[in-house]
């Protein structure tokens, strides 16, 4: 009665989403060894940026870590605008195109393409892409099971995206319900995430961070000081120098934090949630400092995770850079030069130089996040 075996049953399993594209790649070769390549770009539609999320390749993964405005890209323009997915018998056309995706697909040496676009409840959200190494394989037979592979695949990252922005929805309302008590705007909020974004993508190379975690990194930067919810009033809201006791009550919010994230996920059974580990440890050990003297745990360098390394550069950049009731805001160079400062002593040295490397693009994320508007 139980001899037949699941093909799919890989995808019931609590695994990262990279791991389970690659896995449905593996499927879709047994029955169509010509589809070399999967892969997953997802949109950020207040950026309008589309952003290398997933892949499953043969060779080397050409857009690694890539993103462009969807503005910029006007045949996967058109195929929001035909409401169809494209099939590319043969990408030479686009051979004299000046895009570097287009480029980059074409030096990698595929030949044929299979692009549909990607909705959550009518809602664009990204393309799926089928790539192979020879030209004219995708025709009315294959494109029929693929299809049906393709709305899988759509199902299964929607559902992961959806459960992870429905949590950090729920998060943010949360926030906001108590957002006069607490002098973070929607404008730090923002460069947090584009902040750490950018640290992130400096250090690829020496952490062989994905796409994937470098996605949810960006989601859950904003929501680093959600444990305040929990500090009361006269503590939080207090315009001098806090007292020894005070500061100690302050402190508990990182305890708070993960304490609401696990009571949030257990109410929404959302424990699985792929890469929720780096909300968990963002919440709970961005304070922590690379000398050992941070709290709550008093971690010190390596064992403190990455994405709360990260997130701590990007916070203090941002608190320094910005204006408050408080105090001034002071200038990108003052703020640099305080980053050296911390450098191996509070702040992580690497998240650091990543940061300094990139002053233009942050200048960029200032100017399009800027504190005269709320976020």
């Amino acid at each position: 009665m139980f001899d037949y075996h699941d093909t799919l049953e890989e995808l019931n399993k609590n695994i990262p989403l990279n791991n389970k594209l690659r896995y449905v790649h593996n499927v879709l070769k047994q029955h169509y060894d010509f589809i070399d390549r999967l892969s997953i770009a997802i949109h950020d539609p207040t950026t309008d940026k589309l952003k290398t999320f997933l892949h499953s390749s043969g060779r080397d993964e050409p857009l690694n870590h890539y993103q462009v405005k969807l503005a910029e890209a006007p045949s996967l323009l058109e195929i929001l605008k035909q409401g169809k997915p494209r099939i590319v018998a043969n990408v030479n056309i686009f051979q004299d195109s000046k895009r570097t995706h287009t480029k980059k697909i074409l030096a990698q040496g595929y030949a044929a393409s299979y692009t549909m676009p990607m909705y959550i409840d009518s809602i664009f959200f990204g393309f799926l892409f089928f790539n192979s190494y020879q030209p004219d394989v995708f025709n009315a037979e294959n494109l029929h099971y693929l299809d049906l592979m393709g709305h899988l695949i759509m199902m299964v990252v929607g559902h992961d995206l959806t459960s992870t922005r429905n949590l950090i929805a729920t998060i943010k309302t949360a926030k906001e319900m108590v957002h006069r008590r607490d002098f973070e705007t929607g404008t730090h909020l923002n460069h947090m995430a584009h902040y750490s974004r950018l640290i992130a993508l400096k250090l690829v190379d020496k952490y062989h961070f994905t796409d994937e975690y470098i996605e949810k990194l960006f989601l859950f930067a904003p929501l680093h000081d959600i444990g305040k919810i929990g500090i009361p009033d006269k503590v939080l809201l207090k315009p001098g120098k806090l007292t020894d006791d005070e500061f100690e009550h302050m402190k508990t919010h990182t305890i708070i934090g993960r304490e609401m994230i696990e009571k949030m996920l257990d109410n929404f059974e959302l424990q699985n949630l792929t890469s929720i580990e780096i909300l968990r440890n963002i919440a709970e050990y961005h304070h922590e400092s690379v000398n050992g003297k941070g709290y709550p745990h008093g971690l010190s360098g390596q064992n403190i995770p990455i994405e709360s390394r990260i997130i701590a550069v990007a916070d203090v950049f941002d608190a320094l850079t910005s204006k408050r009731p408080y105090k001034m805001a002071w200038d990108n160079n003052e703020a640099f030069a305080m980053l050296e400062k911390l450098s191996n002593q509070q702040l992580d040295n690497d998240c650091v130089k990543a940061m300094l490397d990139s002053r233009s693009e942050i200048e960029e994320i200032q100017q399009r996040f800027d504190e005269t508007h709320f976020g």
